[in-house]
């Protein structure tokens, strides 16, 4: 299949309009937050190397990010810890964490090209495109800063919780983290609304510095959070 193109928005930069490619990461694992990012690239960009990020890899991405935050008008993070992702379910989480990466844009989009089939309550045209992380570039890129961004967060949470190694599968239902919730039983960033995680085991007590709350984001500033 062919990379994401910026065909889409060519007819909204005719226009004269300001899109911005909106995609999330972190839907499936069963910890962590979901992370969202929004993407402004400037009109006329012919950005290579951009696509969905599930296809690049980890090395690829990260140089997909420096072009990318190099490149764009504005982006956004948007996240949206697991506590809320357990209170509200996860896909009103991944849109909350979406609508909260458009309004941390410092320049204001005026169209919103989303990847799915789920709009925003946001007051802005736009439209939802199914695999849009495939077929659009700006979607593409917001697809590369989410995951980069939700990976260097589980990554720091491995260095608190290193017995469940989210370093390696950043949350996901691996064999190996299914068997160390079997082993340890759920830490504080475990959603426990999620199939496999609580287990009947004894939950682990928070540490007593470097609360998961505030984690540290070598890759970005830190953005604003929903708890």
């Amino acid at each position: 299949m062919a990379p994401p193109d910026f065909t889409i928005e060519k007819g909204l930069w005719s226009r004269g309009k300001t899109p911005a490619g909106i995609d999330e990461a972190g839907r499936g694992p069963l910890a962590g937050p979901v992370v969202a990012a929004a993407v402004i690239l400037p009109a006329g960009c012919e950005l290579a190397g951009i696509d969905d990020s599930k296809k690049l890899s980890e090395a690829s991405r990260k140089e997909a990010w420096e072009a990318i935050t190099e490149t764009a008008v504005a982006y956004g993070i948007g996240i949206v810890e697991h506590d809320v992702i357990d209170r509200i379910n996860i896909l009103r989480a991944a849109l909350k964490a979406m609508e909260i990466a458009v309004e941390n844009l410092q320049t204001r989009p005026d169209f919103l090209l989303i990847d799915g089939n789920q709009g925003l309550s946001l007051l802005v045209p736009q439209e939802t495109i199914v695999k849009g992380d495939a077929r659009c570039s700006s979607i593409a890129a917001a697809s590369i800063l989410a995951k980069v961004t939700r990976d260097s967060i589980m990554v720091r949470y491995h260095e608190i919780y290193p017995q469940y190694n989210f370093g390696s599968h950043k949350g996901y239902a691996t064999r190996e983290h299914l068997d160390a919730l079997r082993q340890h039983g759920p830490c504080p960033i475990h959603r426990r609304t999620f199939s496999g995680v609580l287990n009947g085991r004894p939950e682990m007590q928070p540490p007593d510095e470097d609360s998961p709350g505030e984690i540290g984001m070598p890759l970005i500033q830190r953005p604003l959070r929903i708890r």
